[in-house]
């Protein structure tokens, strides 16, 4: 399942990637879902709505920059990929899952939603174009940190993608 939702995130990227950090702000006006930065609890880090065929993702406006960028790529990931399953999704942190009864399928949904923002936000083939598939030193800070900031990602989300692809050495 986690394929389905990495070729997804490609075939989204597409028309997107010539530039970083990948315009997520875009790609979704380019999806007709309108966007809303508004007040949210703390531990919410984003809302997808879809309604008589229209979807909105809310966004917590107190969450760094960064984190609205996974956010609203999540959000977008649970549009495409399961938007017909369900019409309301909350992304409460710092675990993804609706509420404590989730069942198995509604955490495999937030898996993939992960898997999907973490390929268009910081895509396989660009890291290990940019790290010329060379590991970094999971030590050398300030190269994840710059690399983050190239992709508009926090390091937290740039150390678990670069680990994930084996570009990160201990």
């Amino acid at each position: 399942m986690l394929n389905r939702a990495i070729e997804v995130a490609k075939q989204t990227l597409k028309g997107f990637e010539k530039h970083l950090p990948v315009d997520i702000q875009a790609i979704i006006q380019a999806h007709n879902i309108a966007i809303r930065t508004q007040p949210l609890e703390d531990a919410v880090s984003g809302i997808l709505v879809v309604k008589n065929g229209h979807a909105t993702i809310g966004v917590n406006e107190s969450h760094h920059p960064n984190r609205q960028r996974f956010t609203l790529a999540h959000e977008l990931g649970h549009f495409l990929l399961h938007g017909d399953s369900t019409s309301v999704f909350i992304d409460a942190s710092p675990v993804f899952f609706r509420d404590e009864t989730s069942s198995e399928g509604s955490k495999l949904q937030e898996i993939e939603a992960n898997a999907f923002a973490a390929e268009l936000l910081m895509p396989e083939h660009m890291l290990r174009n940019v790290t010329q598939n060379q590991p970094l030193d999971a030590f050398d800070e300030g190269a994840v940190r710059r690399l983050a900031a190239q992709f508009g990602v926090s390091t937290q989300a740039m150390t678990i993608r670069l680990t994930k692809l084996g570009l990160i050495n201990g």
